[in-house]
């Protein structure tokens, strides 16, 4: 992933500070990346998007790749509240990738946000696991399969954000020669706990569905309609399909695999989540939250 990221054009590299900027017309990035141990990575993403971009991560089938990727999300979303006043509330999601797993991520332009990657290998997960009193540890050890597989959380911890503050600035305050390695393990290793200790119990572990990089796409596109329609009452499962370019009962039962929920239910909690921020908003009626 990192040799990707520096043979862009646009990408300047810097060695000593393991640091990678890119910039362009349509969105910047600064790219921090740590080898925390043996089998764990950790990248530090900020983003300031200027322009609606859709990014892919990419795999080459003909290498041997073995890294799970497990994402926290924390970005700006603009909501609609009252004739098309927008307000920037904070959009948090989990996402776990498994091995040549190829799904779209859609970012919205006049927005900005962080990304916080842990690559991980299974063998370090197992571990961890071992050593902490998670429930379904066994499951979790069981899903990492080397199948292909995404999956999506919402705002599942109220630590999360917390953690996420201190890991970042643990990661942006060192480079290769000079940072708080005990530190940055500790905050990495407690934030990898929480994730896991929140879902640990989520039926989809035992399940362990694969589905094919289109259906991955098609569920993306889905969830991407319903975020910029969430002022609006749910459009239904027929209207979304037909956007997304597939069967509804397909993208129905694909959707709640990756995302838990079904669309409507989805529709629902990110609107709760996007109210309780809204409620905390002395410039927001509360009539027009409603």
């Amino acid at each position: 992933m990192i040799e990707g990221l520096k043979s862009l054009p646009i990408a300047k590299h810097n060695v000593a500070s393991q640091f990678i900027s890119v910039t362009s017309a349509i969105y910047k990035a600064c790219i921090y990346y740590r080898k925390i141990e043996k089998g764990l990575w950790v990248l530090l993403t900020n983003m300031n998007i200027k322009q609606n971009i859709v990014t892919i991560s990419s795999y080459d089938e003909n290498t041997f790749n073995d890294y799970y990727f497990l994402n926290l999300t924390l970005f700006q979303h603009k909501f609609i509240v009252k004739d098309s006043q927008q307000i920037s509330l904070l959009n948090t999601s989990w996402t776990f990738n498994k091995p040549y797993t190829e799904v779209p991520n859609y970012f919205y332009k006049q927005t900005d946000g962080k990304i916080i990657s842990f690559a991980m290998k299974k063998d370090w997960v197992k571990k961890l696991l071992s050593s902490k009193k998670i429930m379904e540890r066994k499951t979790i050890i069981q899903f990492l399969n080397n199948k292909r597989g995404f999956y999506r959380w919402v705002d599942i911890s109220p630590d999360t954000h917390g953690l996420a503050k201190d890991l970042s600035e643990i990661i942006q305050n060192g480079n290769n020669l000079n940072f708080d390695h005990t530190a940055l393990r500790k905050k990495s290793t407690l934030l990898i706990i929480d994730f896991f200790k929140n879902v640990s119990n989520d039926s989809r572990f035992l399940e362990n569905i694969s589905l094919s990089n289109l259906d991955y796409s098609n569920a993306a596109k889905a969830e991407k309609i319903i975020m910029n329609n969430l002022h609006l009452p749910f459009q239904g499962i027929e209207y979304i399909a037909k956007e997304v370019n597939t069967s509804p009962t397909k993208l129905k039962a694909n959707f709640k695999i990756i995302y838990g929920f079904s669309m409507l239910n989805y529709h629902k909690e990110k609107n709760m989540l996007f109210a309780k921020q809204l409620i905390t908003n002395p410039e927001i009626n509360i009539k027009d939250i409603a």
